[in-house]
């Protein structure tokens, strides 16, 4: 299991090097010997057979697979140690005055990253699911023959969770050691990588995976062509990254007016504060995308169901933007009128939101199909043909479209790391709402193919018949 060494035949080339002597006598050839010499060499021959020796074995090691992963583990939990130890040691130079600003700062120039590597790991997670499923998965994405595989989204995930916390590990360190400087660079070269590696043009780092992505980016943000499964996928997923984006808008705001690495950002009121005008604005800029989508699909199709689900995604906009009012009126104003209509603007958001998931998303309309599997797909056989997987979904589903009510805490409200969980739950609420949205996806395409194969069959029917008659008639 761990590797080891395998026995070669005598005449293996690991045994003989060109041009060298034999490692053994080659019996039976006299070579041009005396006759006594060739006796001695035909004895010592026997001697050797009747001893049964074990052939020397020069192959080199190869470890096994199980071996390799194995060290492998030992060093991803080795680097997660030195990383956990010389971070917990840096943080503790600092005055406890200084101490949760500094951990702020950090981490709001690394959790947006952090998240974004949670989400491929998760979305790895999906294309193995729907793998093990038999489900089409590049046919519902339109996706060519060089898409990524499961394990290599998995290998991007693991160099971005290497990356990443290497990087925070560096801030940290240099930062409560006095190098203010090269503290400063650290996340600034993370997010120019990052941005040169996603228009990197040449045929390395998964060209087409990438190019593919940023032009369906462009479809979203420019709907100006007919909306695929794909665009409005991806649209989806990012409106469940908007406090994401809002915190990329915050840290680059921070590099781009030299505030890395100063505690003095911290101000609320500052041009990158936390009561920016432009916070809100990014937070609903993947809502508002993802109307438009809606909208260029009632031009195509003149379906009226795309005008309700643009209605869904309007009711996120009041609510962004009276989250944000609260620090730009009086407080009296704000818990007389503002702060009822905002609890009364987040209520009809996330039932609206959960209503649509349920009944147009995952085409459970009315609950029925959590009791009843006349006709399963083959994404139920695996995984959803258990009843307490729908109710787990349906359940998880609503109490995570109302994790917002932590807002009604100020201190929670404050509290980074609050924030911090509240958005890594809304992406895993997000790759569950992934697998029930393809398998709806594929349910269709099949029964699609089924009514267009219904036609054919019965032409071929018909031919048949026609067929048959000619003969009778002849």
């Amino acid at each position: 299991m761990f590797g080891g060494f395998s026995a070669q035949p005598g005449s293996s080339t690991y045994l003989r090097k060109a041009g060298s002597r034999s490692n053994f006598f080659d019996l039976g050839t006299d070579g041009g010997n005396d006759p006594e010499e060739t006796l001695m060499h035909s004895i010592m021959g026997e001697q050797f057979r009747g001893l049964n020796m074990p052939s020397i074995n020069t192959t080199p090691f190869v470890p096994s697979p199980t071996l390799l992963w194995r060290f492998k583990v030992i060093l991803f939990f080795l680097w997660g140690f030195i990383c956990c130890k010389v971070s917990w040691d840096s943080v503790m130079r600092m005055s406890v005055d200084l101490r949760d600003l500094f951990l702020y700062e950090a981490f709001l120039y690394y959790n947006p990253l952090l998240l974004v590597t949670a989400m491929v790991w998760l979305w790895g997670i999906n294309i193995w699911v729907f793998l093990q499923a038999s489900v089409n998965y590049s046919k519902i994405f339109d996706l060519d023959q060089n898409h990524l595989t499961y394990r290599e989204i998995w290998k991007c995930a693991t160099w971005m969770t290497i990356v990443v916390p290497s990087s925070m590990t560096a801030y940290l360190y240099l930062y409560s050691h006095g190098e203010v400087s090269l503290a400063a660079s650290q996340p600034v070269l993370l997010y120019m990588a990052v941005g040169m590696l996603l228009i990197f043009p040449f045929d390395i780092f998964y060209l087409s995976s990438r190019y593919f992505l940023l032009r369906t980016l462009w479809r979203i943000v420019l709907p100006i062509q007919a909306i695929s499964f794909c665009d409005f996928f991806l649209a989806d997923i990012l409106t469940s990254m908007s406090k994401v984006f809002s915190d990329l808008e915050r840290s680059v705001c921070r590099m781009v007016n030299r505030q890395v690495a100063t505690i003095a950002w911290f101000e609320a009121d500052s041009v990158c504060g936390s009561h920016s005008i432009a916070i809100p604005i990014v937070l609903v800029l993947p809502y508002l995308f993802r109307l438009f989508q809606c909208l260029r699909q009632h031009r195509d199709t003149r379906d009226r169901t795309t005008l309700l689900n643009a209605l869904k995604y309007s009711t996120a906009v009041p609510v962004i933007f009276l989250s944000a009012l609260k620090y730009h009126v009086m407080e009296e104003h704000w818990l007389g009128f503002y702060r009822p209509l905002w609890l009364f603007s987040g209520i009809v958001n996330s039932l609206y939101s959960y209503y649509w998931d349920v009944t147009r998303d995952w085409d459970l309309s009315c609950f029925t199909r959590i009791f009843k599997f006349s006709k399963p797909s083959p994404l139920s056989s695996l995984l959803y043909g258990k009843k307490w997987v729908y109710l787990w979904v349906l359940g998880s589903n609503l109490i995570l479209r109302c994790t917002w009510t932590y807002k009604l805490s100020a201190h929670l409200r404050h509290n980074y790391l609050t924030v911090f969980t509240i958005a890594a739950l809304e992406i895993f609420r997000r790759f569950q709402w992934a697998f029930f949205r393809v398998e709806n996806e594929w349910n269709k395409m099949n029964s699609k193919s089924s009514i267009q194969l219904s036609p054919t069959e019965s032409g071929n029917e018909e031919d048949k018949l026609l067929s048959n008659n000619s003969h009778h008639d002849v």
